[in-house]
């Protein structure tokens, strides 16, 4: 068995572990702002991608060089053409698609950039590398604050007060409807009313938020019809008292 000899063109020097350091480095980012979010695939699994992809194109380049000589001919770039189209069976599986309502795109979207990341890491293109990495913070986190901020937007939240009888198991029934109408529920606030000209004792008022490209007002509407919900205000201002 031969030694492995670090420094010589065998594409097992420094060189190569200082390309895959970096594809570990630049995934481990992406994957800890994923986890940092609790997405189905996180640290873990994006750190593995960028450094997966990172080793097949140094495997591409480099491990076939004792059969290279005449009539022989290699074309590295069909390695990464295979990368791009075996990440997507991991993309594949981190999307749901529940009552037409669409989740994981942008986990799956990770890690399809994540597996990019890694190839140009790996690749020799570490100013690529860097730069797709840069983009991925300025799209993601910095994109979500301006999603939210417009109207009509997915991320952009909405939401009701509500009150209901306490001790009957409404707050379940509240979130389930939400859940089953496409909406995300990001904020609950809830306050027991004491007794006075619009409450009496038992009764809870909560203030719902709401993320969802569903309609508003048929949600107030399905919520007012659930058994022990007495008033639903779709109409107040938001945040909770």
């Amino acid at each position: 068995m031969h030694a492995l000899a670090l420094g010589e063109p065998t594409g097992q020097g420094w060189t190569q572990l200082g390309e895959l350091g970096l594809a570990f480095v630049l995934s481990t980012c992406i994957g800890l702002e994923r986890e940092l979010r609790q997405k189905a695939a996180g640290l873990r699994t994006h750190t593995l991608v960028g450094v997966g992809a990172a080793l097949f194109m140094l495997v591409s380049k480099y491990a076939f060089t004792d059969v290279l000589g005449d009539g022989v001919v290699l074309d590295p770039s069909r390695v990464a053409a295979q990368i791009v189209s075996g990440i997507g069976f991991i993309g594949g599986g981190l999307i749901f698609v529940r009552r037409d309502v669409v989740s994981g795109l942008t986990t799956a979207a990770a890690v399809w950039l994540t597996a990019a990341i890694g190839s140009a890491a790996g690749g020799g293109l570490p100013v690529l590398a860097v730069g797709t990495t840069v983009l991925y913070f300025v799209a993601v986190p910095g994109y979500t604050a301006l999603v939210r901020r417009l109207p009509g937007s997915r991320l952009s939240p909405s939401g009701l007060w509500l009150d209901y009888r306490d001790g009957q198991g409404v707050l379940r029934l509240v979130v389930a409807e939400c859940t089953t109408r496409g909406f995300v529920v990001s904020h609950l606030s809830t306050q027991h009313a004491g007794p006075d000209e619009h409450h009496r004792a038992g009764v809870v008022r909560l203030w719902i938020e709401v993320q969802g490209r569903g309609s508003l007002p048929e949600l107030a509407a399905a919520l007012g019809g659930l058994d022990g919900v007495l008033d639903v205000d779709a109409g107040a201002g938001a945040g909770a008292e």
